[in-house]
């Protein structure tokens, strides 16, 4: 894997944008000042910078006590595959060892799916559990 810099400092909101559009992550790009205050406002948030350059970032939610929920991890799409997306969990998974659940919710592709299992997370249902969703808007 390349070295990398994990970063906890809230980048620029036009970095932020750039790579939510690299990933075409449109939903998010639509509404800039509330990504920007989301991410912001996140419990957890690491940005990986290659170069200078921001290539990843990695944002969670939680109580800091019994969950933490991963909201948003995105690579730009050249640099997937190279271990960045891994570092980023790694990194959360340790600052939240106490933290009873870890979850995370994915499109359901395989490759997806065995990018987190390679990760130590398994799917909901293997561990008796049901997930439901909401969507407003």
């Amino acid at each position: 894997m390349d070295s990398i810099v994990i970063e906890t400092g809230l980048p620029a909101l036009a970095e932020i944008l750039d790579l939510y559009k690299s990933v075409g992550w449109a939903a998010y790009t639509a509404e800039p000042e509330t990504l920007y205050r989301a991410v912001q406002n996140s419990r957890h948030r690491y940005f990986v910078r290659q170069n200078g350059q921001l290539i990843g970032l990695l944002r969670a939610v939680g109580d800091g006590e019994t969950i933490v929920y991963v909201q948003d991890i995105l690579i730009r799409p050249e640099h997937q595959r190279k271990g960045f997306g891994k570092a980023l969990l790694q990194q959360l998974r340790e600052e939240s060892a106490q933290i009873r659940q870890f979850v995370l919710l994915t499109d359901d592709r395989p490759d997806k799916a065995a990018f987190y299992e390679r990760c130590g997370l398994i799917p909901a249902q293997k561990a008796g559990c049901a997930c439901f969703l909401a969507f407003n808007g």
